[in-house]
């Protein structure tokens, strides 16, 4: 299992770290953990929760309470190993494929450049 300190997070969900430490504060299902340095350290699980908050705020348009409801829902009802590692899954890839157009694009936009020799 990988981990991730905030900064490695950050770049990965797009998200400010302040708020990172926000939503760690306000859902009790994170279990971010510090290095003997007092460095937050995220584990996968951490980065799926976090996947599945930020989809349901920013893409369902949840409050946070309504998300960190939403998450203990489909983590505790019928079906939610499934449902919930799908979810994520979804999430995931969706910022995947965002993050991915994004640098197809500066690739693109890098090539129209003449090159300096």
């Amino acid at each position: 299992m990988g981990t991730y300190q905030i900064g490695d997070v950050e770049r990965l969900l797009q998200v400010k770290a302040h708020v990172l430490r926000y939503w760690e504060k306000e859902i009790p299902l994170l279990q971010v953990r510090k290095d003997l340095g007092g460095r937050r350290v995220y584990t996968s699980r951490d980065i799926r929760i976090l996947l599945r908050l930020k989809h349901l705020i920013y893409e369902r348009h949840f409050t946070l309470e309504g998300a960190r409801d939403e998450l203990l829902r489909e983590l505790t009802g019928p079906g939610q190993d499934l449902r919930a590692e799908l979810d994520a899954l979804r999430s995931q890839l969706l910022e995947l494929y965002s993050i991915l157009s994004q640098n197809t694009e500066r690739i693109t936009d890098d090539e129209s450049l003449p090159t300096l020799e």
